[in-house]
């Protein structure tokens, strides 16, 4: 027996395209983003729809590489790829691109995305103090400005306001979603979980996705009273760190579960990393949230201190047994980090720990089992 609610999140992408072209003909404005360093507030307060873009397929690598490096991280490439080609609707339907200087291959390609759709660029500090925080301000300040040029609206600050509040629900929706998997075994599976993470950000309404999230926790906790879990409490519990990934780039996660292991913590973008931390609603709103989003813990950041910490509180409190840090091909940040981030655990607690480097092909699965499974028996046996 599983949720019957996870159906309704395998078909709610799908959903969205025809629901985004109804939003399209009332005249609603759309903004298309591809980090979480994009502040989704500002744009909810405008009025428009934020939607995430493509980048987690292999499918359209191959263009994009008639363009780009072949040697490039591949989330970089098939962003691009999807551009180019014409494959991703939600590209098609954005008004309006925004994009950020987090690392150095992505800020290269968003100039040439820039010669297909209308981009605004913020250029994100690399390091997270008090000078930092005063420039990002400033880039705050700017992208409020070109959504209002753009859009042809005007932003209030009672418009921020209340869309901070509703992005914050969002967090803790998502965040209580998570927390699910805390209790042991989970009632729910990390290629699960993966899914309903990825596929409710392209929900058009806000609200209605945090009310089919809060459902969903509240059927998940109902199984788990029932004693129902894919799993048993013997499973090895795996948190997944490192890059980005969705439903498209998730093969690592599938090798791990169907292993024998269960991947019950996400800390990357589309997880933990974007949702523990909430924009404070007392402060003046574009300053509560530029500290919110300059305070997320990226690799791009130097020193990223934050993410070491991040990772040892999940790994405490979602009690897993080992971690696993994930980095694409050419994800230079990731993969440097690897060796502070292992060194640091191991330093506070000894836990297994495994990097993986890979890319969005299928040409490693083999030698990947391999891997994941002495990773997962060196844990069973210990």
């Amino acid at each position: 027996m599983e949720s019957n609610l996870l159906i309704e999140f395998e078909d709610l992408r799908a959903k969205s395209i025809n629901a985004l072209l109804a939003a399209k003909e009332e005249g609603r404005k759309v903004v298309g983003k591809y980090c979480i360093y994009s502040p989704m507030e500002i744009v909810v307060a405008a009025g428009a729809i934020p939607i995430p873009l493509c980048s987690t397929k292999q499918d359209p690598i191959a263009v994009a590489e008639k363009v780009l490096p072949r040697n490039l991280c591949p989330l970089i490439k098939s962003s691009y790829g999807y551009a180019a080609s014409g494959a991703c609707p939600y590209f098609k339907l954005s008004d309006l691109l925004i994009a950020e200087t987090t690392c150095d291959g992505k800020k290269k390609m968003y100039e040439l995305l820039a010669e297909i759709k209308p981009l605004h660029l913020l250029q994100l500090p690399q390091k997270q103090d008090e000078e930092a925080l005063q420039y990002w301000y400033g880039e705050i300040i700017k992208l409020k400005d070109r959504l209002e040029v753009e859009l042809s609206v005007t932003i209030t600050d009672r418009g921020l306001r209340e869309a901070i509040q509703l992005m914050n629900e969002e967090r803790r929706s998502l965040k209580d979603l998570q927390d699910i998997a805390k209790l042991k075994p989970s009632p729910i599976s990390g290629i699960d979980l993966l899914m309903v993470l990825y596929n409710r950000g392209f929900s058009i309404d806000k609200r209605e996705a945090v009310v089919m999230v809060d459902r969903l926790t509240l059927e998940l906790k109902e199984l788990y009273s029932q004693g129902v879990s894919p799993f048993n409490t013997k499973t090895p519990r795996i948190l997944l760190t490192g890059v980005p990934i969705g439903i498209g780039s998730h093969k690592v996660v599938q090798i791990i579960e169907e292993s024998g292991g269960n991947v019950v913590c996400f800390e990357s973008c589309g997880g933990y990393k974007a949702v523990y931390d909430q924009v404070d609603e007392e402060k003046e709103p574009l300053l509560a949230i530029a500290e919110n989003y300059l305070r997320t813990p990226c690799s791009c950041m130097s020193p990223n201190s934050a993410r070491f910490e991040l990772v040892e509180q999940l790994a405490d409190e979602f009690k897993v047994d080992g971690i696993v840090d994930l980095t694409w091909q050419g994800c230079h940040t990731y993969n440097i980090e690897s060796y502070s981030l292992k060194k640091y655990l191991q330093q506070k607690r000894s836990r297994p720990f495994l990097q993986i480097e890979t890319d969005y092909s299928e040409s490693d699965v083999e030698q990947l089992k391999v891997r994941i499974e002495a990773f997962l028996e060196m844990i069973s046996s210990t």
